[in-house]
């Protein structure tokens, strides 16, 4: 699966899954832009390393649930490349909370920055992927838009709504040459699992078959699958990437 010749756009691109993904589309040959929210610091690291390494990255800070914000920047990639063949939609918060006591603002950062994002984004690369007849779209889910998880209904909400998405966009765009599918990582060593984890990371670990949490690699060779021109054929999917943890329920 190589990429010379590729462009790519990674949304929460900075860190944990998503600096994942970067760093193996641009290892892979793509040139990668990504989005990220407010963390300067890890954003311009991760350009050095990789421009040091002789790959060709860059970063964009940009509030994913802005419409106009998001348009621009793809305008800006595809501008600056020509073209844009992939799209990675990783942006992602948790605002966890009993639904008794769920603010308006918990539920709506959680589905404007997880949902609306994608909504936003794809919209944005739809035309411009259309016209060139090809496309890669990579949606993060979770196994938690599958099985229900105390004090996350809002969080289940917006992967459960991007699988949904995911199925609906990848029948309107198939006969374009664009496949739309979805990852869905199960319990990943990332920053947003690091609460968790601390407290009961050895009583997870004995639901998941598989023995071991996640790391970001195994979610960014994932992606780097169903980004390639293999799997041309395989479209509307939400693949789970979990160690086998939805195997006997959440």
């Amino acid at each position: 699966m190589k990429f010379e010749g590729r462009t790519a756009l990674v949304t929460g691109g900075s860190r944990g899954i998503g600096r994942g993904i970067v760093q193996a589309l641009a290892a892979q040959g793509a040139k990668v832009a990504f989005v990220y929210q407010s963390n300067s610091q890890a954003a311009e690291a991760l350009v050095a390393e990789l421009t040091q390494a002789g790959h060709t990255v860059v970063a964009h800070q940009v509030d994913v649930r802005n419409k106009e914000a998001v348009d621009a920047v793809v305008k800006t990639v595809t501008e600056a490349w020509g073209k844009l063949d992939v799209l990675v939609n990783n942006a992602g918060v948790i605002r966890d909370a009993l639904l008794a006591t769920m603010t308006p603002e918990q539920w709506r950062d959680v589905i404007d920055t997880n949902l609306t994002s994608v909504y936003n984004f794809c919209q944005a690369v739809t035309r411009p992927m259309m016209s060139a007849r090809y496309g890669r779209i990579i949606n993060m889910s979770s196994v938690a838009g599958e099985f229900g998880n105390k004090g996350q209904a809002n969080y289940a909400a917006s992967k459960g709504g991007i699988n949904g998405f995911t199925r609906c966009l990848a029948t309107e765009l198939a006969s374009r040459g664009i496949t739309v599918n979805a990852v869905a990582p199960g319990f990943i060593e990332t920053d947003m699992t690091e609460a968790v984890r601390n407290v009961a990371e050895a009583e997870i670990k004995k639901n998941i078959p598989a023995k071991r949490l996640g790391k970001p690699e195994d979610i960014a060779n994932a992606v780097l699958f169903l980004a390639s021109q293999e799997s041309s054929y395989i479209t509307g999917q939400v693949l789970s990437v979990d160690g086998g943890l939805t195997l006997g329920g959440f």
